[in-house]
């Protein structure tokens, strides 16, 4: 017997905010030099994800990647992050930690609901010096500012492109700069 495969349909925005347990924030560095910023995928309270990981290349910058491998303990995570800074960038980890840890979230180690210890896997693109401060980069307070915005957002609404982000190059050349988004680490509205 043969079945026919069918086409999957895409959600209001064909986003990652489509599935209404995901939330999505940005959060930039902002002043001279400042050209970089982290984004947050966070998951809805008591609602984490099951998450794989594929690190390819040869200087991957990674944080936490080795938990998501089935053969271990933590099978979850409640926040992934996606920084700029490369290595040092993944230090923006460290503040989402912070947060999740503030809300009672993570994978629980005793027998206080409060001792727990988030997994928050992350990704550091290389982006030093890019026109900008060799030494802008992100930081554990960015983390923390990209996981608040993330935590405002509502279910379904689309992402703010940052403004450092270069508009889409499915956009018309000439409306590139008219139309593009200004938002950064707030939603919408």
């Amino acid at each position: 017997m043969t079945t026919a495969a069918t086409t999957p349909t895409p959600g209001p925005l064909d986003a990652l905010t489509d599935i209404p347990t995901l939330r999505v924030g940005h959060a930039e560095l902002t002043g001279p030099g400042a050209l970089t910023g982290t984004t947050v995928v966070l998951t809805a309270p008591g609602r984490s994800a099951v998450a794989a990981v594929d690190v390819r290349g040869g200087g991957p910058g990674t944080r936490e990647t080795d938990a998501l491998d089935p053969r271990n303990l933590v099978q979850r995570v409640e926040a992934i992050v996606l920084t700029g800074g490369s290595a040092f960038g993944l230090d923006a980890a460290s503040g989402v930690m912070a947060w999740l840890e503030d809300a009672g979230r993570g994978f629980r180690v005793g027998p206080d609901p409060a001792q727990v210890v988030p997994v928050v896997p992350a990704a550091a693109l290389f982006d030093l010096g890019r026109g900008g401060d060799w030494r802008a980069r992100p930081d554990a307070a960015l983390g923390r500012a990209a996981a608040e915005a993330a935590a405002r957002t509502t279910p379904g609404a689309p992402v703010p492109r940052a403004t450092s982000a270069p508009a889409p190059a499915r956009w018309p050349a000439a409306s590139r700069a008219a139309s593009a988004p200004r938002a950064s680490s707030c939603p919408p509205g």
